[in-house]
């Protein structure tokens, strides 16, 4: 069998300047135990190292799911032949001195079948057991309290949190021991070795504060688990993505906990107090959600001077991207172009407290119909931005156009970073919001000051109502008259992709006099139930597909022939097809922003895709972990 790719043993070897002289049996690069050569006939051993750790669970991750995986386990071989490991992963417990051993005598595999297993091509993971595993230290042996999980790249044998930090900077295609991004304290040392044997006081303090960075971040359930009586480490409980994001977090987060420990240490890493250290705090979103990153606006016509315009004249017109902490929670919407920042949806984001994934559609769609917003994407750099203050109940809007002078928010710079131009603050009562609060500073000096209140009779989730006033003055409200009511499918509609199967009637105030058309409102939605993936499975979808409303400020513009009456459309791709998330099946693929058409039938198929709009919006997701990923490229 052809050996798997691993990471580079020269890559990993790093000069060591200053921190102590190695023995002549010390093994240089990890991948030999003590100076021994592993040979195919023998266990194949190594160490564990935070301190050595006794009692600490050992395997070889054969199926690179970051989880122990009892046998039968079928690894198939390049041949696309099928060998069985009945006992499972070769696993072990460390012993004194961090040594382990693991039984690889499965791995052997009949000539006819194919070549020999060799475990070599597979990285190794230890996990430190809390009120089990004991880290030996020169004043005895110290029970772990909290579990962490370590592993090192195929072929290396020392388990500690420095080959954890190399093995997941070489998955996310970083230089595993040397780059521009990683501390200098670091790229001085040797990240695979024996740092305990060598007398490395600073590879030493280092290891530890990573471990237990690394125990802050895995989740209580799964450290009840381990401590409950009768754990022994098999027990399953990450799935591989979550293993995945513990690795990452550690590259994003490891240069900040160096930095503490060189503060700390002072030149002096042998008394540094590793307990007392204040390490950063970083929450997880372990179920690697898949977020929206990306938007892009097309609401400039390209043959004429005003909107709607025919989908074909439509030019792109703002890109938004939007970033987000570990955890998934919302940090920074920043857009080439203009934004259209919306009290309402802001409501809805605090709400989640944040977080996108809680919101079955993440963020609905917007756009500014300005023709500034094609003028200033056309310029290089970012022209707006959003920056949510989770701590503090605030957010911050900052523009450098002209794109909302006629809702009143006006640039006060030509640059980013300065005072903003709207800022946002709230009040919770019982867990809720109860109010929401926007700033306007005017050029005169004074403040323009509006003010949302979530109205939640008849609600839907995800779809608050409210009330919006200026300076004391109602300006406009959302209130629902009615809940949302499943309908009728009809038969014509029955199996198509997208499908009004409920409805809710809703009351739009302000703005008098409206137009005569803008009446009979309803919100929209397919909410049928799907047998998926299987014919024994459930899936239920709350998809938004239409809904009206005024916007007389947009309506305003020199650029925009409307009466003040608009509605937004919503597709989706289909249930099992293309860019579909089985646990997110309500994410948008693409809206439209045309003028409001007035009452329709609950029970129909939806009507496709408009040829003429204000405005079109297309959505791009990732999964969390790719982002973060690209965050480290």
């Amino acid at each position: 069998m052809k050996r798997l790719p691993s990471l580079s043993v020269f890559a990993l070897t790093l000069t060591l300047t200053g921190c102590g002289e190695e023995s002549d049996q010390l093994p240089v690069d990890g991948r030999d135990f003590d100076g021994a050569e592993y040979s195919e006939s023998a266990a194949y051993t190594g160490k564990v190292i935070d301190g050595y750790l006794k009692n600490a669970r050992v395997w070889l991750d054969m199926d690179r799911d970051g989880q122990y995986t009892a046998g039968p386990l079928i690894i198939t071989l390049e041949n696309g032949a099928d060998v069985v490991l009945e006992s499972g992963e070769p696993t072990a417990m460390s012993g004194a001195g961090g040594a382990f051993s693991l039984d690889v005598s499965e791995l052997s595999v009949d000539p006819v079948v194919g070549p020999d297993l060799d475990p070599r091509d597979y990285p190794l993971i230890a996990l430190a057991i809390p009120g089990q595993t004991l880290e030996e230290t020169r004043a005895g042996d110290l029970v772990v309290t909290d579990a962490f999980m370590m592993s090192a790249s195929p072929g290396l044998r020392n388990i500690t949190p420095l080959t954890t930090l190399a093995r997941f900077r070489g998955l996310a295609g970083l230089p595993e021991g040397a780059g521009e991004d990683l501390d200098a304290s670091l790229v001085d040392l040797n990240l695979v070795r024996d740092y305990v044997l060598a007398g490395d006081d600073q590879a030493h303090a280092y290891a530890r504060a990573l471990a237990r960075f690394m125990a802050s971040q895995v989740p209580q359930e799964y450290n009840h688990l381990l401590a409950a009586p009768g754990s022994d480490g098999t027990e399953r409980y990450l799935s591989p993505q979550a293993a995945f994001l513990l690795g990452i977090s550690l590259v994003q987060n490891a240069n900040q906990v160096i930095g503490i420990v060189n503060d700390a240490a002072n030149g002096d890493f042998a008394n540094v107090d590793i307990d007392s250290l204040v390490l950063p705090e970083v929450p997880l979103a372990l179920s690697d959600p898949t977020l929206l990153t990306l938007q892009r606006v097309f609401a400039q016509p390209e043959r004429s001077d005003t909107l709607p315009a025919n989908l074909s004249d439509l030019q792109i017109s703002a890109e938004l991207a939007f970033d987000y902490s570990e955890d998934g929670r919302i940090k920074s919407v920043s857009a080439e172009g203009c934004l259209s920042p919306s009290m309402p949806e802001l409501a809805r984001l605090i709400s989640a407290g944040g977080y996108v994934a809680n919101l079955g559609t993440q963020w609905l769609p917007s756009a500014a119909l300005s023709a500034q917003s094609r003028i200033n994407f056309a310029n290089a750099g970012v022209d707006e931005r959003l920056e949510f203050d989770w701590v503090n109940n605030r957010i911050y809007f900052e523009t450098t156009t002209t794109c909302h002078d006629q809702e009143g928010i006006f640039a006060g710079s030509s640059e980013l970073g300065g005072n903003p131009e709207v800022t946002y603050s709230w009040t919770m009562q019982d867990g809720s919001l109860a109010e929401l609060v926007a700033q306007i500073p005017q050029p005169g000096g004074s403040m323009l000051t509006r003010t949302l209140e979530p109205q939640e009779a008849n609600a839907t989730a995800g779809f608050p109502g409210y009330r919006l006033s200026e300076s004391g003055s109602e300006l406009e409200a959302l209130t629902f008259s009615e809940a949302l009511t499943d309908c009728t499918v009809a038969q014509e509609a029955v199996g198509m992709d997208l499908v009004v199967s409920a409805a809710q009637g809703y009351d739009f105030s302000g703005y008098s006099p409206q137009p005569a058309s803008f009446v009979d409102l309803a919100l929209e939605f397919d909410a049928r139930e799907f047998a998926y993936p299987g014919p024994e499975d459930r899936l239920t979808l709350k998809r938004p597909l239409r809904y009206g409303f005024l916007d007389p400020a947009s309506a305003s513009l020199t650029n925009v022939d409307a009466d003040g009456s608009f509605e937004w459309v919503m597709y989706y791709p289909p249930v099992g097809e293309g860019t579909f998330e089985a646990g997110q099946p309500n994410l948008i693929e693409e809206a439209y922003l045309k003028k409001y058409s007035g009452a329709r039938a609950c029970g129909r198929e939806f009507e496709e895709a408009p040829s003429g709009a204000y405005a079109r919006v297309e959505y791009g997701y990732q999964r969390l972990s790719d982002y973060l990923l690209g965050l480290l490229e």
